[in-house]
C-alpha cells in the first residue's frame, strides 16, 4: 500500500529559512517511506502581503526549482501546497505545485475560491486585494492515486470535490493555513466531510502558529489524513515539526464507492 504524509510548517517572511524546514522535512516523511509528500498552503512564504507580491515568481522561477530538487532529493512525489506565482495587473496567483521523484514539475494548481471573511471575534482577510482567482480544476495521475487539487477556503466549497471526482479524483489535496477561530470549529469536520461525500481519500498538511504578518494570522495546524468513510487516519495536533503520516489502500475507495453509490438523479455528475 502507497504511503503518504502530510508535513506541518509554520511559515515565516524568511524564503530561506522556509525551504530549509521543507527541506526537512521531506527528507524525514521520506526516510518514512512516504512515496507522496504534501506541504501546506503559503509553503515558502507567510508574511505582509505586500512582500508576498515581489517575490511572485513564474512557476519554473528560481524558488520553485529549487522545491523541485527537494522532490528529487527525497525521491518522491511533492505537492507544495502554494506559492505565489506571478499574476498580470500587479496581482500574484496562490498556486499548488506537483513534482514527481525526478523533480519536474508535473502540473499547477491556482487557487479559485479568495479567502475574503470577517471572522466573527477575529480578524478580517481580503485574499482578493493581492491573490488573483484561478479558473481551472485539476486532477494528477500518480501511482499513489489520482490526485484531485484544492486550496484552504476551497474546502467549504463541495461542489468542487464533486466534480473533481467526476473527473477521476479518488485522492482528494486540501493545503491549507486555516486561522484558529475557524479551525477549532470547522477543520474536522469540514475535511471528514468532503471525504464522506466524495468516498476519496483527504491529504490537509497545514502551517501551524503565529507567522510573520504583523501578528494578525495564527494557524490551526493538525495537519490530516482522513479516509472515505471519514475516519481521520493520521493528525500532527500543533507540533510546528509535525508529520501525519499513513498507508493508503486503494481498494478501500473502490469498496465504499461499490457499497454506497452516491448517485444522484438531480446531479447525475
Amino acid at each position: 500500500m502507497p504511503r503518504v504524509a502530510c508535513v506541518q510548517l509554520r511559515s515565516t517572511a524568511d524564503v530561506a529559512q522556509n525551504l530549509e524546514a521543507v527541506r526537512n522535512q521531506v527528507l524525514r516523511a521520506a526516510g518514512m517511506g512516504a512515496t507522496l509528500i504534501a506541504t501546506p498552503e503559503n509553503t515558502t512564504f507567510l508574511g505582509p502581503a505586500a512582500k508576498k507580491l515581489t517575490l511572485a515568481e513564474p512557476v519554473d522561477g528560481p524558488t520553485h526549482r529549487a522545491l523541485g530538487g527537494i522532490a528529487k532529493d527525497a525521491g518522491a512525489w511533492l505537492v507544495v501546497g502554494s506559492v505565489a506565482e506571478t499574476a498580470p495587473g500587479g496581482q500574484c496567483y496562490n498556486t499548488s505545485l506537483v513534482f514527481d521523484p525526478s523533480g519536474a514539475l508535473i502540473a499547477s494548481y491556482r487557487k479559485i475560491h479568495l479567502f475574503d471573511v470577517d471572522i466573527p471575534g477575529g480578524p478580517s482577510f481580503r485574499e482578493s486585494a493581492f491573490i488573483a482567482p484561478g479558473h481551472d480544476l485539476v486532477v494528477v495521475p500518480t501511482p499513489v492515486g489520482v490526485l484531485g487539487l484544492s486550496i484552504c477556503f476551497d474546502l467549504r466549497f463541495p461542489q468542487v470535490y464533486r466534480e473533481l471526482v467526476h473527473r477521476g479524483a479518488d485522492t482528494l489535496l486540501v493545503p491549507s493555513a486555516f486561522t484558529v477561530p475557524t479551525g477549532k470549529e470547522h477543520w474536522h469536520l469540514l475535511l471528514r466531510a468532503r471525504a464522506v461525500e466524495s468516498q476519496s481519500f483527504v491529504l490537509a498538511p497545514a502551517q501551524v502558529g503565529k507567522h510573520d504578518d504583523d501578528g494578525i494570522r495564527e494557524s490551526y495546524g493538525h495537519s490530516l489524513i482522513v479516509d472515505p468513510w471519514g475516519r481521520v487516519l493520521a493528525d500532527a495536533g500543533l507540533d510546528p515539526e509535525g508529520i501525519a503520516i499513513a498507508d493508503l489502500d486503494p481498494a478501500q475507495v473502490v469498496n465504499v464507492r461499490a457499497g454506497m453509490p452516491l448517485r444522484s438523479p438531480l446531479f447525475p455528475t
